[in-house]
């Protein structure tokens, strides 16, 4: 025996409207065709399921016991077919990110704001980490997808190229190299560098010395100081304990920690920020939708 589920569906109209016509009415179908479903599903069980009459219906004992069968069998698919369409139209859904936590308080905000401003009913729930632990939560399934830095060696993820920046000097208004009409890597070295824990300090140093040939104009960069978060880097800086380097996108922060930004040259140094997955695992709707949001907000705002 193996009802169909469009039989399983004209048997339960026709149960609950207890009437051929109003139950076709409800299926869109003729009520010819209502018809046959039924006497296919009854050629199917080798049972009659409905017993009719010129002027009424009834079900069969056979009916009476199936049809709450069959009833909580379809509300359960339609919910479950509802659920899902909820999802592939952004009426309901989750995305989990995790980011650094200088990104966390600057891009992301602002990108989860303008998107839920479209997609009210989409959860977006973002978690600030060390740069270091991007990849980990991706791999461990915390989270749908993360943003980050290249990093060495590769993380076994696919990785979807965000934006390319150069790196800028950070440091106090009034500071002695807001004189200068440029900032080199060489005039960092002269002051205490503040830098982050993890491979910050170790990926400039070997993208100045790919960079420049002459020994002579490597500068020398030992941090004073390495910590965690970019964000008591910035502190730090403000407080006049050293100078610090980071990305164009924290132009608003540094400027509320009352801090100068300005571009360093020789050489310019940038970094990568990737989009990190899973590879071989499909993201739901909703994550799918933010990440394309993503994209398109951070090209935007950089045209």
């Amino acid at each position: 025996m193996n009802p169909t589920l469009r039989q399983m569906r004209a048997f339960v109209a026709v149960a609950r409207t207890g009437h051929f016509t109003l139950a076709a009415q409800t299926l869109h179908v003729t009520q010819s065709a209502l018809s046959g479903l039924i006497k296919e599903l009854e050629q199917t069980l080798g049972a009659r399921v409905i017993d009719r009459s010129t002027r009424k219906i009834s079900l069969t004992d056979i009916g009476r016991e199936l049809y709450p069968l069959f009833s909580q069998m379809i509300d359960d698919l339609d919910g479950a077919l509802a659920n899902v369409a909820d999802h592939t139209r952004l009426k309901k859904g989750l995305v989990r990110i995790t980011a650094p936590q200088l990104l966390s308080c600057t891009l992301l905000p602002e990108v989860i704001a303008a998107y839920q401003a479209l997609h009210p009913e989409i959860q977006v729930r973002l978690a600030d980490t060390a740069v270091e632990s991007v990849i980990t939560r991706v791999l461990s399934g915390e989270a749908d997808f993360g943003i980050g830095p290249e990093r060495d060696p590769a993380p076994q993820l696919e990785a979807r190229l965000l934006f390319e920046m150069p790196f800028a000097l950070v440091f106090p208004k009034g500071h002695e190299l807001a004189r200068q009409a440029r900032v080199t890597w060489r005039d960092v070295a002269r002051y205490p560098f503040i830098s982050l824990q993890g491979q910050f300090t170790e990926r400039l140093l070997d993208d100045m010395h790919g960079t420049l040939r002459d020994a002579s104009l490597k500068p020398a960069l030992k941090p004073a100081n390495e910590v965690t978060f970019m964000t008591t880097a910035l502190a730090m800086a403000s407080a006049g304990l050293g100078v610090t380097a980071c990305l164009p996108y924290a132009q608003q922060l540094a400027t509320l920690y009352g801090l100068e930004m300005r571009p360093l040259e020789e050489p310019v140094l940038t970094r990568r920020f990737f989009v990190y997955t899973r590879p071989g695992r499909s993201l739901s709707p909703a994550a799918e939708s933010f990440i394309d949001f993503l994209f398109d907000y951070v090209q935007r705002t950089r045209d």
